[in-house]
């Protein structure tokens, strides 16, 4: 079964999230633990972990139906170290909070150079602060979510994932998370059928589908290979509906959290309909 649904609110507390989405019909979901946009947030308390918990449950949610999205401001392939070691730290308290909550995985954004040091010194820092991380930690997964490439950010291309994923020593709490905007956008082409089975082909050899732990479905306001990364709602951008509907329909997206992190948060509802009838439209690529 495929699992859709978007990265929610948490308007009122993180509890909330799960309410949330089984509100509008969702079978997956994505949130924050905290604002993304702070360093520091206070503890969670018992009574929101306990109530958050149950809301889960109670919707019908697994942990593994929960793909959580770290802080925008972490950037743990920094090239100064003080700095980096700001963003290990919040990478450890994120990692730590999913924990708290039952949840399993946690969605980062690889890391940007800023033009102070190589694409490799960049790619390395990012593997030594997951490993630290991973270290001081338990049970939940780091999951590296490819970029459009904009500015000086790595993780465009399927190799500089797997070169992370290489230098990281628990290979059992890494992953990847495929965003289909951040992809076309980075260059690899997902409109037609023979296009989208040599983008899965090249995932699959470069990274590895035992790697695949989730994936943002999101269309794109900005052309193949700008760099630019511009959400749009499903069909109404330059992806396309047919890239929906062949990636709904394959096998390699099952049972892993789909989540939508489209612009227009009233079509939710509507996409996640579209998003099921494309898988039962059974064709694919």
């Amino acid at each position: 079964m495929k699992r859709v649904g978007p990265h929610v609110h948490t308007t009122g507390g993180v509890q909330n999230a799960p309410l949330n989405a089984a509100a509008i019909g969702a079978t997956a979901l994505g949130l924050f633990t905290k604002n993304q946009r702070r360093w520091v947030a206070k503890p969670l308390e018992n009574s929101t972990i306990d109530a958050f918990r149950k809301n889960l449950s109670d919707s019908g949610y697994l942990p593994s139906n929960v793909l959580v999205h770290a802080s925008y401001l972490i950037n743990i392939g920094h090239p100064d170290s003080s700095t980096r070691t700001q963003s290990c730290n919040a990478l450890v308290d994120e990692l730590s909070r999913c924990s708290l909550l039952g949840l399993q995985l946690l969605n980062i954004h690889p890391g940007s150079h800023l033009n102070r040091c190589t694409v490799d010194e960049c790619l390395k820092n990012i593997a030594d602060s997951i490993n630290y991380a991973l270290d001081k930690t338990d049970g939940v997964t780091v999951v590296l979510e490819n970029t459009s490439g904009q500015g000086s950010n790595v993780g465009f291309v399927f190799e500089h994932i797997a070169e992370i994923i290489s230098m990281v020593d628990d290979k059992s709490r890494i992953g990847f998370c495929l965003d289909t905007c951040h992809c076309f956008s980075a260059g690899y082409d997902l409109r037609t059928s023979e296009e989208y089975k040599k983008t899965m082909g090249q995932l699959g050899e470069i990274i590895g589908f035992k790697f695949l732990r989730g994936a943002h479905l999101n269309d794109s306001k900005a052309s193949l290979g700008s760099r630019v990364d511009r959400h749009h709602s499903i069909g109404k951008g330059e992806l396309g509906i047919e890239t929906f509907r062949f990636l709904m329909n394959d096998r390699h997206f099952e049972e892993i959290p789909l989540i939508l992190e489209t612009i227009d948060e009233t079509l939710w509802p509507s996409e996640i309909a579209l998003l099921y009838e494309l898988a039962a439209s059974g064709s694919q690529a």
